[in-house]
C-alpha cells in the first residue's frame, strides 16, 4: 500500500454542512474506505488547510478517483501528496547511479 497525504480546504457550503452535521467528517471517512483507501489518520487542523488527512491506497489511480469524486461535489478542495517513508527515502536517494 501508498501512503497520501490528502490536504483539505472546506469551502463555505461545506463548513455549513460541518456545523449541521459534525459526524458528516466519519461518514466522508467511511465513504473513501469504499472507495478502496484506508485512512490511517485525521486531523483537523487551522490555518491554510481545515483537514489533513493521511490515506493508504493500493495505487495511484485509487487515490485518484478518491480526490477527484471529492472534490467534485464542490465543498471541498484537495491537494493530494505522496509520501514515502524517510528510511526508503534515504535508501533511494543514497543509492549511486548506475
Amino acid at each position: 500500500m501508498a501512503t497520501y497525504v490528502l490536504l483539505t480546504k472546506v469551502s463555505a457550503s461545506g463548513v455549513k454542512t460541518i456545523q449541521a452535521n459534525p459526524r458528516r467528517i466519519k461518514e466522508v471517512n467511511r465513504e473513501i474506505e469504499a472507495l478502496g483507501a484506508r485512512v490511517v489518520a485525521q486531523y483537523a487542523t487551522l490555518g491554510r488547510y481545515d483537514f489533513v488527512n493521511i490515506v493508504e491506497a493500493k495505487d495511484i489511480e485509487t487515490i485518484a478517483r478518491i480526490s477527484v469524486a471529492r472534490g467534485a461535489r464542490g465543498t471541498v478542495q484537495i491537494e493530494t501528496l505522496s509520501a514515502i517513508p524517510v528510511e526508503t527515502f534515504i535508501r533511494a536517494v543514497g543509492r549511486k547511479a548506475k
